[in-house]
């Protein structure tokens, strides 16, 4: 979060509202004291719950799957790779270490 006075708030505000945009916050100051705080705003799905991260990244196509609850039936269970348990494995390939 940067910090900007008032008066130089004021002349550059366009500045600082495109820093907000994209998503920084901006701590005003009068004075040498911290007055207000300038943060990007919440945005809201249609039904009126914050859009979260994850939202907007499936939102934008960068992240696919896990759709809540119904995650599990979009992938089907794996078959067991190894038949045995790992330890076992572990102790024939450290040998009498």
């Amino acid at each position: 979060m940067s910090t900007v006075g008032l008066r130089e708030f004021k002349n550059k505000f366009s500045k600082y509202v495109n820093r907000a945009r994209s998503g920084e916050s901006v701590s005003i100051t009068d004075r040498g004291h911290v007055v207000a705080e300038l943060s990007p705003a919440k945005r809201l799905s249609p039904n009126g719950e914050p859009i979260t991260t994850l939202d907007e990244l499936r939102r934008r196509g960068v992240l696919y799957g896990g759709a809540g609850r119904n995650a599990a039936s979009l992938y089907p269970a794996m078959p067991r790779a190894l038949k045995r348990p790992t330890a076992n494995l572990l102790d024939e390939e450290r040998g009498g270490r």
